[in-house]
């Protein structure tokens, strides 16, 4: 089955450093075909005889724990959810400015009531949709100052949700490495 795995707070300030080549060569280690990755943010593409997705997390989040001596939650899809993820894009104006097109990867479906007292007005022009496990934010100043991106946090999500966010630009890159 071909996977995309998302690694998360690797590579931030200066912390918690996975290099992108021994990534490469951990998941070989695992017994992962024709890995890939893409960018220093932690996105792997590869083939694996697991058709479960919380298995092959687990089994990536223990090697890296052995490895490098910290945590980093995965979050999995496969090419075929990450196809559905890019067609199901409630913003395809933004395409042309990825880098104002976020998707946030959620590790479990969220009820679309946890958001329901998000003051959407309060933050325009800055726009979000739920989608069954990714979260579309529209930013188009940017994630970086963004105040919708600061109010739709893991807490506000949920209790054991794990979310990270990747650029458009991402996002279809890795859609064209897993095939």
């Amino acid at each position: 089955m071909r996977w995309i795995a998302l690694l998360r707070g690797i590579n931030v300030g200066g912390s918690k450093k996975v290099p992108m080549a021994r990534l490469r060569e951990l998941l070989s280690g695992l017994g992962y075909d024709d890995v890939r990755t893409y960018v220093q943010s932690g996105n792997a593409v590869f083939d694996a005889p697991e058709t479960d997705a919380r298995t092959v997390a687990q089994r990536i989040e223990r090697a890296i724990e052995d490895e490098f001596g910290f945590g980093s939650r995965i979050t999995m899809r496969t090419r075929e959810e990450w196809a559905a993820v890019v067609a199901a894009n409630p913003f395809p104006d933004a395409v042309s400015e990825p880098k104002t097109l976020h998707v946030v990867f959620l590790s479990e479906q969220v009820a679309p009531s946890r958001l329901d007292d998000v003051d959407r007005a309060a933050f325009e022009p800055e726009r979000f949709e739920l989608h069954e496990r990714e979260l579309y934010l529209w930013l188009p100043d940017g994630i970086g100052r963004s105040k919708l991106a600061a109010t739709l946090t893991e807490r506000r999500l949920g209790d054991g949700v794990t979310a990270t966010a990747r650029n458009w630009r991402t996002v279809a890159t890795l859609l064209e490495l897993a095939g």
